[in-house]
C-alpha cells in the first residue's frame, strides 16, 4: 500500500508542500522513520528527532519551516493531530481477514446477511439475526437470536451479541466485548445486609446469613451509529426496559456497563469504568479511566471526571469531578493541599502547646 504525498492531503484536506510526487508506504515516529514513510512531526518536540531517522516527507504543523529540517515533501495540516484519524485510515492494513464466508462458520438458515457480508471462521449466527449490508463478523463471534446489527459493523475476534439486541450502522467492537450479558441483579426474600447499611450508614444490626434470588433480565441493549466498543468491554441488558447507548459513544477496554443504564450522544467512557444499574448519562460526557459511577444517579452533559474519581451523588452539567467522593476539581485540589500541609500544622500546634503550657501544668 502506497500514496503520494498530493493524495494523502487531498484526503485530509491538508496542504501538499515540496515534491508532492513522492510515495510513501507507512508512518512512523521521527526518530525511527525510514526513507518510504511519512514520519509525524506533528509538533516542534516531535521534529527536533526527525534527523535520527531517514524520512523525506513529514507531517507537520502549520508554520513548521520544513525544508529547514531537511525534508523533501511535507503536509501541513491546522490540526495535525485530527488529521491522524483519517491518516490512520488510509495506512491501517486491518487484521487480514478474508472475504466471504468462512466454511466452519455457522449461520442459522432464519438468518438475514445483508450484500457484502463477511463472516470469519466459527463464528455463530443465530435464528432471525440481521447484519447489515458490508459488515465483518470477525472469527468465534457470536450473534444471538433476533439481533439486530447495522451496516457497516466491524467486530473483531470472539465477540458477543446478545438475543435481540439492537445495534445501528458502522458499530465497531474490540476483541473479546460482550453485549447483551445478563444484569447483575439478585434479591434476598428480607431486607439485605446491603440495603440496611445503606439505611443506617454503616450499622449491620444483627447480621443473619443471606442467599439471593437471581432476577432475571427481560430487557435487552439498544446501541446507537458509530459507537465503539473497546475489547473485553461489557454492557448488559435491561431487567425490564433496554439499556440504551446514543450515537457515537466511544468505549475504551474494559468498561462495565450495568442493567437500564442510559448513556447519551458522543461520549468517552475510558478503560476500566464501572456505571451501576440505572443510571443516566448525558451527552458528551468523558468518564476518566477507572471512574466509578453508582447507580440509579444522574450525571449532566458535558460532564468531565479525572481518573478514578468515585461518583456517588448526582452531577450538575459542566462539572469537572475528581476524588473519591467526587467533588468540584478545583475543590478537590485545594483540599488535597489542605492535607498535605496538615504534617507541618499538626508541628506548629505542638509548638504553641509547649510555649503556652508551663511545666507541671495540666492541659
Amino acid at each position: 500500500m502506497s500514496h503520494t504525498i498530493r493524495e494523502i492531503a487531498d484526503a485530509l484536506g491538508a496542504v501538499a508542500l515540496g515534491a508532492s510526487d513522492l510515495r510513501v508506504t507507512g508512518v512512523a515516529e521521527p526518530a525511527v522513520a525510514g526513507p518510504d514513510d511519512l514520519a509525524l512531526a506533528m509538533k516542534p518536540a516531535f521534529a527536533e528527532t526527525l534527523p535520527q531517522g531517514q524520512a523525506r516527507a513529514a507531517l507537520v504543523w502549520d508554520g513548521a519551516d520544513w525544508q529547514a529540517m531537511g525534508l523533501k515533501a511535507a503536509i501541513v495540516a491546522p490540526r495535525p493531530r485530527f488529521a491522524m484519524a483519517g491518516l490512520s485510515a488510509m495506512m491501517d492494513p486491518g487484521q487480514g481477514f478474508a472475504e466471504g464466508i468462512h466454511p466452519s462458520a455457522v449461520i442459522d438458515p432464519a438468518a438475514d446477511l445483508g450484500e457484502g457480508v463477511s463472516v470469519g471462521p466459527l463464528a455463530v449466527i443465530s435464528a432471525g439475526a440481521r447484519i447489515g449490508a458490508g459488515s465483518v463478523i470477525g472469527p468465534q463471534c457470536f450473534i444471538g437470536a433476533d439481533a439486530h446489527i447495522g451496516p457497516g459493523a466491524y467486530l473483531r475476534e470472539a465477540v458477543r451479541i446478545g438475543a435481540r439486541v439492537r445495534i445501528g450502522a458502522r458499530f465497531i467492537a474490540q476483541p473479546g466485548a460482550v453485549v447483551g450479558g445478563d444484569g447483575f441483579s439478585f434479591v434476598t426474600p428480607e431486607e439485605s445486609n446491603i440495603e440496611r447499611v445503606r439505611d443506617s450508614l454503616g450499622d449491620q444490626g444483627e447480621i443473619a446469613s443471606q442467599s439471593y434470588a437471581r432476577i432475571h433480565s427481560l430487557g435487552s441493549v439498544r446501541i446507537g451509529d458509530d459507537v465503539e466498543l473497546g475489547a473485553n468491554s461489557c454492557i448488559d441488558r435491561g431487567t425490564v426496559r433496554d439499556t440504551e447507548i446514543g450515537n457515537g459513544v466511544k468505549f475504551d477496554n474494559l468498561a462495565q456497563i450495568g442493567h437500564n443504564v442510559v448513556i447519551g450522544n458522543d461520549c468517552l467512557i475510558c478503560a476500566q469504568v464501572g456505571v451501576a444499574g440505572s443510571t443516566r448519562v448525558g451527552n458528551n460526557v468523558v468518564l476518566g479511566g477507572q471512574t466509578g459511577v453508582s447507580d440509579n444517579l444522574f450525571i449532566g452533559d458535558n460532564v468531565i471526571t479525572g481518573g478514578a474519581t468515585k461518583v456517588l451523588a448526582n452531577v450538575p452539567a459542566g462539572r469537572v469531578m475528581l476524588g473519591y467522593p467526587a467533588m468540584k476539581m478545583d475543590t478537590h485540589i485545594e483540599t488535597y493541599k489542605a492535607l498535605r500541609r496538615l504534617p507541618r500544622l499538626i508541628g506548629q500546634v505542638a509548638a504553641l502547646q509547649k510555649a503556652v503550657f508551663k511545666p507541671g501544668q495540666s492541659d
